[in-house]
This record gives structure tokens, C-alpha cells and sequence, in this order.
């Protein structure tokens, strides 16, 4: 495993982490909150086995 996919495996829980932080806080919508963890997901995993 690179240090790139460590950093991606790192990042992509942190994302999710803080779009449910922000969901409770009532900052984001149930949508925006799907769409901002989907998104990161597909992107580091895009990216995780791209490299």
C-alpha cells in the first residue's frame, strides 16, 4: 500500500465523518449529507485503485 492510499483510506472516513458531524449539527440536509459521503466514497476509491 502507498502512502498515497493510506492517505486516501485516512481521508475518506474523515469526510464522512465530519458531513454526518455537520448533518447533526444542522447545518447539511439528509440529501447534501448522502451526496457529500457518496462522493467521497466514489472518489477515493476512484483514486485508491487508480494508483
Amino acid at each position: 500500500m502507498t502512502d498515497a492510499q493510506f492517505g486516501l483510506m485516512v481521508a475518506a472516513p474523515v469526510i464522512a465523518g465530519f458531513a454526518l458531524l455537520l448533518y447533526r449539527m444542522g447545518v447539511l440536509q439528509g440529501a447534501g449529507t448522502l451526496s457529500a459521503i457518496g462522493a467521497s466514497v466514489v472518489i477515493a476509491a476512484v483514486l485508491f485503485f487508480g494508483q
